[in-house]
């Protein structure tokens, strides 16, 4: 009977352990995960974030600048990438940004600005320019016109198809009292602009654009007569207009800002001016902007060279009653509060560490309750090899002792893998070590007894132990 359950223990003993197997395997899976976790959070952190900016019209400077941006962007690998969206013009832009369908846009400071539009940079300034060219031979000098006040009943040519420019000018001739509706307009498109004037098709030209546009300068040069300069009309109201239309500013056009000589105008301009903004749609990532305003102004002196413009760009107005509110990322960089790395990501990464804390603590106890039975098993062959002890002291055969031993060494195999598999302590296992010293001393002491008994006795005391059992 005592042989039976001996060889049932040695047979369990390898089975306990094997149990073990599958607990590697998923802590290993665990640990796995986990860090296949991290990676992905971190990729997801640093990859680039696409932003999708709608400036138009085609082959305008606007489009021209944010195609250099994208390039440079995208060679520097830098966080922020930009996809252009081109649109008709700044009226369209505006309207796609309203509509959700892009993140930053290209719009005018002087039409409908978006309610979700938070400024992230001044692109440009634009001044308003208004001219009369150089008059015709066998024109009288007393029909030039000098004053905005005298436009009634003459016809302007609005350079470029935005109808915005035609509101520009709707604002400026109701300031002098002039009715709009006794003003005949016409639009040129940019590129038929200079034919257009030298075929006098118009009295007074109005152009918007940067004080060094090559438009507006191409315009002015051909409306020289006969080596006469044009005359350039005042808007000594700016003040006011500025006062009641908080999209416009009073501006000074400069002497000489159209080159010429003499100089182109003789004298400095008074008019009114207005901005190109880059807005970004609220409730877009603080960092986000945060990033992009950083590699804006970065690469604003990489692109002088090729694009004169970019040297007009200009952080946005911070005032809380600016036109365009500021966004809080632009607003951040120009305050030089930008969130470091740490910064945007300290919550996750200690959330995370909290996470890779607890999740250690249940794959303790986890592989601690995997290894419960193990542990039990190996408490049940301690108690056997004590059992083992008395067995020794008590047999009458040698035959017996060396079955014991065998049994002995079996689980001292099955105790040293439970240590290894830690499901046993070094505690547990020097416990062990006593009671297996005990047993060896045992079975040495029980064998120099036998060896000392004649055979007879051996032989007579194993029937009398039997059959008292």
């Amino acid at each position: 009977m005592t042989g039976g359950q001996d060889e049932v223990d040695r047979q369990t003993a390898p089975t306990q352990r094997s149990s073990v197997k599958p607990a590697v395997f998923i802590l290993i899976a665990a640990a796995l995960a986990i860090f296949g976790a991290l990676a992905g959070g971190y990729y997801f952190a640093m990859r680039p974030a696409i932003l999708h900016i709608a400036v138009g019209p085609a082959n305008s400077d606007d489009l021209k600048v944010v195609q250099a941006l994208t390039q440079t962007f995208a060679q520097n690998h830098s966080y922020v990438r930009l996809r252009p969206v081109p649109t008709e013009g700044a009226a369209e832009s505006a309207q796609a940004l309203a509509d959700g369908k892009v993140d930053l846009a290209i719009v005018r400071g002087d039409l409908n600005v978006p309610k979700n539009a938070q400024a992230v940079a001044t692109l440009r300034k634009n001044v308003v320019v208004l001219w009369v060219p150089a008059g015709a031979k066998g024109k009288k000098k007393s029909d030039k016109i000098t004053k905005i006040s005298q436009l009634a009943g003459h016809k302007v040519g609005v350079i470029g198809r935005t109808p915005a420019n035609v509101g520009l000018l709707k604002v400026i001739l109701q300031q002098y009292g002039v009715d709009p509706a006794k003003v005949e307009t016409i639009q040129f498109p940019i590129t038929e602009a200079a034919e257009a004037i030298k075929n006098h098709k118009a009295d007074v030209y109005l152009a918007a654009g940067p004080v060094n546009s090559k438009i507006t300068t191409d315009a002015v040069a051909a409306s020289i007569r006969n080596g006469e300069s044009p005359t350039f009309l005042a808007i000594d109201s700016a003040d006011a207009i500025a006062q009641n239309h908080s999209e416009y500013e009073s501006a000074d056009i400069p002497a000489g800002a159209f080159g010429g000589a003499p100089n182109r105008p003789e004298d400095e301009v008074k008019t009114i001016s207005f901005n190109h903004h880059i807005v970004a749609r609220k409730g877009l990532s603080d960092s986000t902007v945060a990033a992009f305003a950083h590699q804006l102004f970065a690469a604003r002196q990489q692109l002088l060279a090729d694009f004169p413009l970019a040297a007009k760009i200009e952080t946005p107005d911070t005032d809380k009653d600016a036109a365009i509110p500021v966004h809080p990322g632009a607003a951040a960089f120009v305050d030089g509060e930008e969130k470091t790395f740490l910064d945007r990501y300290s919550d996750y990464i200690w959330w995370g560490l909290m996470a890779l804390s607890a999740m250690g603590s249940v794959g303790a106890w986890f592989a601690g309750y995997l290894k419960k039975d193990e542990r039990s098993n190996n408490t049940s062959l301690r108690e056997r090899l004590l059992d083992m002890i008395t067995l020794a002291r008590r047999t009458d055969a040698t035959e017996e002792l060396d079955k014991l031993q065998a049994e002995a060494d079996d689980i001292l195999r099955s105790t040293l893998a439970c240590f290894e598999d830690g499901a046993i302590e070094e505690g547990a296992l020097t416990a062990f070590n006593i009671a297996l010293e005990q047993f060896h001393n045992a079975v040495a002491d029980r064998k120099l007894i036998l060896m000392s008994m004649p055979q007879n006795l051996q032989r007579a005391s194993a029937q009398l132990r039997a059959a008292s059992s």
